[in-house]
């Protein structure tokens, strides 16, 4: 799955669009400093679910933050989830 990025220098997203450009899944976060970001929201589409896709966007995210040496608030649920359950997360936890 191909996802795209917008990020306005106070929120960002990573996203994907199915064939008809209807939006089918998003991570989203809100920049709290120059170094962190909070990742407030995951939402995956019904028909994509069980399809590891909210892991896709979590780890497009990780990549991301990696790669711009910043820190994740996780806010939403799942992140939260994620980073407790997963030690190869423990770098970019804020």
């Amino acid at each position: 799955m191909q996802f795209q990025h917008e990020d306005n220098g106070q929120l960002g997203e990573f996203f994907a669009v199915d064939a008809a450009g209807e939006r089918v899944a998003e991570i989203t976060y809100v920049w709290s400093s120059e170094y962190t970001v909070i990742a407030n929201h995951t939402w995956v589409d019904d028909s994509l679910r069980g399809q590891g896709v909210a892991r896709q966007l979590l780890d497009v995210l990780v990549e991301f933050a990696r790669e711009k040496n910043l820190k994740i608030l996780p806010t939403c649920s799942y992140v939260e989830v994620m980073f407790r359950r997963d030690e190869s997360f423990a770098d970019v936890k804020a």
